[in-house]
């Protein structure tokens, strides 16, 4: 049930994003200890996008998931930042997330809801 959706100005090849996919999944399983297999990743580089009145590199992450504890969301922003950082070169004070915990009822999945 967890989703993370990042958009950046980067361009990263199809290969790159497949990578870094990979890499998400996992850090979003294990930073809120859900199963692999429920994590769902998205990522769309190349994007037009500033940020602090500029076209140098940036991010904006939207994390979501059923029950997500706002006590963990500082230890999750260090995470993504790192990760992103790591991966795509994009600073920490570049990158901009947004935690949404959602209701049961309200996330479907397989023709029904949590």
């Amino acid at each position: 049930m967890p989703y993370l959706k990042l958009q950046t100005n980067q361009v990263l090849s199809r290969d790159e994003k497949a990578a870094l996919c990979e890499i998400a999944s996992e850090c979003v399983a294990q930073s809120l200890e859900k199963s692999k297999n429920y994590v769902m990743v998205t990522i769309q580089s190349d994007m037009a996008m500033t940020f602090a009145n500029g076209d140098g590199p940036c991010a904006f992450v939207e994390l979501k998931s059923i029950g997500l504890p706002a006590e963990r969301t500082l230890e999750l922003s260090r995470n993504i930042c790192d990760l992103i950082q790591h991966n795509i070169g994009v600073p920490p004070e570049r990158t901009y997330i947004e935690f949404s915990d959602t209701e049961r009822a309200m996330w479907g999945w397989n023709g029904k809801t949590f």
